[in-house]
């Protein structure tokens, strides 16, 4: 057997090296910090972030209010008055697949003509109107 084979007990832990209690134990004086600075002091660690006196980049950086959502959707926006112009001769018109995006109807304007509109979004005026029309909505 040899001195490197020696191994502590199973399930064993050392203690911790209690520093700054005397002279005597080996860590007294500096206590391993070394000679004065902010280390060596009590709190004596720089902040998250701290760039040596210089203003952090998270000051420097311009402030911006609110958030802005993932999920956000973006709409297509058409008014009743230009459905007709849109639709031409036909009696049915599909909005999303004519702008090849998500649209959504306000109700701007008049509409004389009845029109099936299929769109993904309606606001209630122009609902109302398209359906006063004698002509139907569908929404995607």
């Amino acid at each position: 057997m040899k001195i490197s084979d020696i191994k502590p007990k199973a399930n064993s832990k050392r203690s911790k090296t209690r520093v700054g209690r005397g002279n005597g134990s080996g860590k007294g004086t500096y206590s391993t910090y070394g000679c004065k600075g902010t280390k060596a002091r009590s709190g004596g660690t720089k902040g998250r972030g701290f760039e040596g006196g210089q203003t952090p980049i998270y000051k420097r950086i311009p402030k911006f209010k609110g958030f802005k959502t993932i999920e956000e959707v973006s709409y297509i926006i058409v008014n009743l008055e230009q459905l007709p112009d849109i639709a031409g001769d036909s009696s049915e018109i599909n909005l999303n697949e004519k702008f090849k995006g998500r649209v959504k109807v306000l109700g701007r304007g008049e509409i004389s003509k009845p029109l099936k509109v299929v769109a993904s979004s309606f606001s209630a005026s122009a609902r109302d109107k398209i359906l006063k029309a004698n002509g139907s909505v569908e929404v995607i």
